[in-house]
C-alpha cells in the first residue's frame, strides 16, 4: 500500500509539463547519440551538465537519465543495420541483428530490440520502485574478490559464445587483456607499455578499437572484394514488425534478459555490459527448436535477450546511485556529480529527504520508456531505408560519422589514428575468422579485474586464498570452472562446432 502511495506522488510529479518536456528531450537526445557510433552517454551527460545548473533537481536528473537509457535504445539501431555497437552493451547484439539485416529482416531485428527494451524498461523501474533497499544489500556482499570472481565467470561466458574454436576465443579475449593493461598502473602511477607515446598514458579507449574493428573492418573486408560482391543488402525486405513465431521465440528470452539485467545492473563497474553478455551465453545454452536459426546467423533471440537485458540493468543501475550514493559505472557518477550540485546529498536519505525527486526519477523512467517505444517503432521504415543506399555512398558516411564520434570523444587526432590501426587489425580478423566480441570484453573487464584482484590481494596481505575462502567468490570460480569443463567434454564441443557451421 505503502509503495502505491510513493507511486502516485512520483506520476504527480512526473506529469508535469516541464517534466514531462525534459524527459522527452533526455529520451530523443540518448536515442540520437546511441545511433551515432562513438559519441555515448558519457561525453553526452558531461558536456550537458553545466545546462543543469539552472533547472530543477528533478527536471535535471529526469533529462540526464533519459539520456541514458535512451542510449540503450539507440546503440542497437547502428548495431543491427551496419555492425556499429553505438553503445559498450550494444556490442552482443551485433552478432545475430546485424545477420538478420543481412537476410532482410531488419524490420524484425529492430523491432525485437525495441519491443525487448521497453519490457525490460518497464520491469527494472518496478524492480527500482518495490526492491531498491533489499537489492543494495546484496550488492554490499560484494568485495574485491567477488567481482574479481564475476569478472572471471563473464569473460568464461565470452569464450562459450563465441564463434569457431575454443582456442581462438581464449586467444582473443588474452588479447583483449593485454590492450587493457595500458597505460598508467593504479597503485605505482607508473606508465605500462605506452612507448613513451604519451596519448598512451591513459590508456587505449573502447572507443577508437570498438570503431576499428567492427566499422572500418567491415569496410575494408567489402572493398576488399569485386564490386559485384559487396554487401549491398540485395536480399528483398521482409516486414517491419516481427511474426507471431518470432514473437513466440522472443518472449521467454525477453524474460530471461529481463531477469539477468535487473540482477547484474546494481552490480559495479558495467552491469549492462556483463548482463548483455551473459545473456547472450544463456540464451545459446538455451533448448533450440528443430526450425530455429542457429546463433549468429540471424537468431532473433540473440537481439531480444541481451536488448532486454541491458536495459534492465541500465534501469537498476540506479539503485545503488540513489539508495547509497555509491555510483556503479561512470554515467552513474556524473549523475552523482548532477545531484551535488544541487544540494543534494546521494544516499539512502534521499527517500526520506526528497520524496519527490526519488519517486518523480522512477515514474519519469516508466514514461520516458513509453516514449522511447513511441520514437523507436515509427523511425523503423526509415532506419532501414539505410541498407538501400548505395555502398559507394554509404561506407564513405561510416567513415565520416566514426570519425567524428571518435574526435569529439576526446578532442584527440591519435584516437582517429587508433581507429585506423585497428580497422587494418578488424580486417585481418575477417580473414582469420575470428571473433571480436571476446577481445573488447577483455579490454573492457581487464582493467576492473585486475583493480579487483589487486585490492582483494592487498586485503588478504597476498594471500590468493581469499578468492576461495570467500563463499560468493568460490560459487562464482566454481560455475566457471564447471562451465570450462562442460564446452571441453567431447559430446558438447561437437554440439558447438554444428551450431556454428556456416549455411
Amino acid at each position: 500500500m505503502e509503495l502505491l502511495e510513493h507511486l502516485a506522488l512520483g506520476f504527480s510529479v512526473a506529469f508535469t509539463w516541464q517534466n514531462l518536456i525534459y524527459c522527452f528531450v533526455g529520451c530523443f537526445l540518448g536515442t540520437l547519440i546511441g545511433v551515432l557510433p562513438g559519441i555515448g552517454p558519457l561525453a553526452t551527460i558531461a558536456m550537458l551538465l553545466p545546462v543543469t545548473y539552472a533547472l530543477p533537481p528533478v527536471a535535471a536528473l529526469i533529462m540526464l537519465a533519459g539520456i541514458y537509457y535512451g542510449a540503450q535504445y539507440g546503440g542497437s539501431t547502428t548495431a543491427i543495420l551496419v555492425n556499429l555497437p553505438g553503445e559498450v552493451s550494444s556490442v552482443v547484439t551485433t552478432l545475430d541483428g546485424y545477420q538478420m539485416a543481412r537476410k532482410g529482416r531488419a524490420g524484425p531485428a529492430l523491432a525485437s530490440a525495441a519491443i525487448g527494451s521497453f519490457f525490460a524498461g518497464c520491469v527494472g523501474t518496478v524492480v527500482l520502485a518495490a526492491f531498491a533497499p533489499p537489492l543494495t544489500e546484496v550488492a554490499f556482499k560484494f568485495g574485491p574478490a567477488e567481482y574479481f570472481s564475476l569478472m572471471v565467470l563473464g569473460l568464461i561466458g565470452a569464450v562459450v559464445l563465441a564463434s569457431g574454436s575454443l582456442l581462438k576465443a581464449i586467444g582473443m579475449i588474452v588479447f583483449g587483456l593485454m590492450l587493457g593493461l595500458v597505460g598508467t598502473d593504479v597503485n605505482s602511477g607508473v606508465a605500462r607499455y605506452s612507448f613513451d607515446i604519451p596519448e598512451l598514458t591513459d590508456g587505449i579507449d573502447f572507443v577508437p578499437i570498438a570503431m576499428g574493428i567492427f566499422g572500418y573492418g567491415e569496410i575494408i573486408s567489402n572493398l576488399s572484394r569485386p564490386a559485384e560482391h559487396r554487401e549491398v543488402f540485395k536480399t528483398k525486405l521482409s516486414g517491419l514488425l516481427p511474426t507471431a513465431e518470432d514473437f513466440k521465440r522472443m518472449f521467454p528470452a525477453m524474460l530471461r534478459g529481463t531477469a539477468l539485467g535487473s540482477i547484474l545492473g546494481i552490480l559495479p563497474g558495467g552491469g549492462a555490459v556483463l548482463s548483455s553478455f551473459a545473456s547472450y551465453t544463456v540464451e545459446k545454452k538455451a533448448r533450440m527448436r528443430p526450425d530455429e536459426v542457429p546463433f549468429g546467423q540471424g537468431n532473433i533471440r540473440g537481439v531480444a535477450g541481451p536488448e532486454s537485458a541491458n536495459n534492465a540493468g541500465s534501469q537498476t543501475s540506479f539503485i545503488p546511485m540513489l539508495t547509497l550514493g555509491i555510483p556503479p559505472n561512470p554515467v552513474m557518477a556524473l549523475m552523482v556529480g548532477a545531484m551535488t550540485i544541487h544540494n543534494i546529498q546521494p544516499g539512502p536519505q534521499v527517500m526520506t529527504s526528497n520524496p519527490d525527486l526519488f519517486w518523480g526519477l522512477v515514474a519519469s523512467m516508466w514514461i520516458g520508456n513509453l516514449m522511447l517505444v513511441v520514437l523507436n517503432l515509427p523511425l523503423i521504415g526509415i532506419w532501414i531505408k539505410l541498407l538501400t543506399v548505395p555502398y559507394r555512398w554509404l561506407f564513405p558516411s561510416i567513415v565520416l560519422f566514426c570519425a567524428l564520434g571518435v574526435y569529439t570523444n576526446n578532442n584527440n587526432q591519435f584516437d582517429i589514428w587508433t581507429v585506423a590501426v585497428f580497422g587494418f587489425i578488424g580486417y585481418l580478423f575477417y580473414k582469420l575468422e575470428l571473433e571480436a566480441a571476446p577481445l573488447l570484453l577483455g579490454l573492457i573487464l581487464g582493467p576492473m579485474m585486475e583493480e579487483n584482484l589487486r585490492r582483494a590481494l592487498l586485503l588478504s596481505r597476498g594471500d590468493w586464498s581469499i578468492l576461495v575462502t570467500r563463499p560468493i567468490s568460490a560459487g562464482l570460480l566454481i560455475a566457471t570452472a564447471l562451465m570450462l569443463v562442460v564446452v571441453m567434454l567431447p559430446a558438447v564441443s561437437k554440439k558447438r562446432e554444428e551450431a556454428f557451421v556456416e549455411e
